[in-house]
């Protein structure tokens, strides 16, 4: 398995990752590999009352089902706090009488949510032929079931060499002399599908078909148990700026894994320092980045413990702490 590309800043300016946030003071070597990482959480907590859990996942309810078993695979277990919902866009009722009564040359899908929505109107519109572009393997999967059954009406003809908004502009495909594009997007996503499309000359029709909120009513004895987490994951901007609004005043410094690079510039810019994603957006790089985020605490956790014996051993204050892993 690939090694995910993380970024994170920790504590007295160690580097742990290829690439950081904030400039580091010293660097020290990468962690250990996937297979070493895996034997740190064999003993990892489970949500009860006796427990901690060590993971926070936050997607819509119902939609978290795949990270925590692929976490419960490496024996991780989590607890859910929903930070997000969806609700409809301004444009959704529109789509599908724009897609029964207009050809275009690409359906442009950036997210699973906005496939899921899109699938909805399509049916809707009486499944007309359509070509869609994807930003990646996550928002394809959406059309899996539904190409079985379309009788190839439903074509996903293309996905770019890197899961993001902005190489997905650089590298759709033309075709012929004007190339015609529906956006179909969340009301809160950024410009750069549109604007990198219509510098190359495509004309492009973007429609918000649905939104994201912040859940209004969180378990205050959830939340609690999520500020004590190691880690916390969020796979989208809303996600990130709603667990900065829960945070208030809070001196909350764990960490934040990413599903990808928008999520964790936003992160960054929050204020975040411990900030974890992989290169690729997708369910495998995203395990990774969590588990990379909790071999660092871990390795932060054995520093602390090491602190604690040396000043027990009469070392003082002044004693400077061991910074390798303690087995």
């Amino acid at each position: 398995m690939a090694h995910a590309a993380c970024v994170s800043v920790l504590p007295y300016g160690r580097q742990l990752h290829r690439r950081i946030f904030f400039p580091p003071q010293r660097s020290s070597p990468s962690s250990a590999s996937a297979s070493a990482t895996d034997s740190l959480f064999t003993s990892a907590s489970a949500s009860t009352s006796n427990y901690s859990p060590k993971v926070v996942v936050t997607r819509e309810r119902g939609k978290n089902a795949k990270l925590i078993t692929a976490l419960a695979k490496h024996e991780i277990k989590c607890l859910e706090l929903p930070l997000i919902e969806h609700a409809p866009g301004v444009d959704l009722d529109r789509l599908p009488s724009v897609l029964s009564d207009n050809v275009f040359d690409w359906i442009v899908i950036t997210s699973p949510e906005a496939g899921s929505v899109f699938l909805e109107a399509w049916r809707a519109a009486g499944m007309p032929h359509v070509k869609i572009g994807v930003v990646g393997a996550g928002t394809a999967s959406i059309f899996k079931e539904a190409m079985q059954s379309s009788n190839q009406l439903l074509d996903v003809a293309f996905a770019p060499s890197k899961a993001t908004g902005k190489v997905l502009a650089t590298e759709l495909p033309k075709i012929g002399n004007k190339t015609t594009v529906l956006y179909p997007a969340s009301e809160k996503a950024s410009n750069e599908i549109e604007e990198g499309l219509s510098k190359r000359g495509f004309e492009v029709i973007r429609m918000n078909t649905y939104t994201t909120v912040p859940v209004q009513n969180v378990d205050q004895m959830v939340l609690k148990q999520a500020l004590a987490a190691p880690v916390v994951t969020v796979a989208s901007p809303s996600a990130i700026r709603a667990w900065k609004n829960l945070l208030s005043d809070s001196e909350w410094n764990n960490s934040v894994a990413c599903i990808g690079e928008t999520t964790a510039a936003m992160a960054r810019r929050l204020g975040f320092r411990n900030v974890y994603y992989p290169t690729q957006p997708g369910l495998e790089g995203w395990v990774e980045s969590i588990l990379e985020a909790l071999g660092s605490y871990d390795e932060l956790l054995s520093i602390s413990w090491q602190c604690v014996e040396d000043n027990n051993k009469g070392y003082g204050r002044a004693h400077e702490c061991r910074t390798t892993r303690t087995s």
